[in-house]
């Protein structure tokens, strides 16, 4: 079975993001793999084991974009990609990376697809769906649940609080949602194997891909941080003289009642 994660390079949201002029200090920055597509890469692994066939990660990003293959490699994937596109696109989105990878699908015979349900810098959730449009194959979003049998899946689709179970055919391209599987981390002998494991770099002209057949739909407007929060506070005393207290404060301080 030929398995193919698609992964991307984000912020890490833990960390401190410092934003200068309506753009983001990439030097103050924490990348690691986008968490969604951590759940991608562990189930492309798993069903890896289960039918066999190997697993490829394929990133679009820049010459950093390895750091966060490498770290997919040790977790137990067989081969990666990089598609560097630091010197060709300075800027780009999701139509510009769903056409990209098309022309990386072109000739490839992938039997599964798998990506993040969103991505936590941007949260747009197009890229799988788009690119499964532009390959012409099924594709399911949120997924919890994946059973292959043969050419058919089983799929568990998260729909607001419930579950969808749909039947489906292979080729597939599916987006995966927290519940689907526990990510494992790398571990040392996986983090040693890694650094032996293929890694490719492309650039746009090794895709036969015009800079303008690529270019940004969109484009944006303003990056700025949310305002701080006021600190909460914790109302002391018994039941009663708490109930009587938050009353008072909503109606005097927030002014909601």
């Amino acid at each position: 079975m030929n398995i193919y994660v698609l992964l991307k390079k984000t912020f890490d949201t833990e960390e401190k993001i410092v934003v200068t002029n309506g753009q983001i200090e990439d030097d103050a920055a924490e990348f690691i793999i986008n968490p969604y597509d951590e759940y991608a890469v562990e189930e492309a692994i798993k069903q890896r084991d289960e039918h066999g066939g190997e697993v490829t990660v394929v990133t679009i990003g820049d010459e950093d974009s390895e750091k966060q293959l490498r770290t997919a490699l040790a977790m137990g994937a067989d081969k990666a990609v990089l598609i560097n596109i630091e010197d060709d696109l300075e800027d780009g989105d999701q139509y510009s990376t769903s056409k990209i990878l098309e022309a990386f699908f072109d000739d490839k015979e992938a039997d599964l697809i798998l990506a993040g349900n969103v991505a936590i810098d941007e949260a747009s959730g197009q890229v799988g769906p788009r690119l499964a449009e532009l390959l012409e194959i099924p594709y399911v979003t949120t997924i919890t649940s994946l059973k292959i049998d043969g050419d058919t899946a089983e799929v568990e689709k998260d729909v607001e609080g419930d579950v969808e179970v749909i039947e489906v055919s292979l080729p597939l391209l599916v987006t995966c949602q927290q519940g689907l599987n526990e990510p494992r981390y790398p571990s040392l002998p996986g983090i040693m194997k890694a650094k032996k494991k293929p890694l490719d770099e492309l650039e746009l002209d090794d895709l036969d891909i015009d800079e303008d057949d690529v270019e940004a739909k969109t484009r944006t407007i303003e990056i700025f941080l949310p305002k701080e929060k006021a600190a909460g506070r914790v109302l002391e005393g018994d039941v009663q003289d708490q109930v009587k207290e938050l009353v008072s404060l909503l109606k005097n301080e927030a002014k909601v009642l």
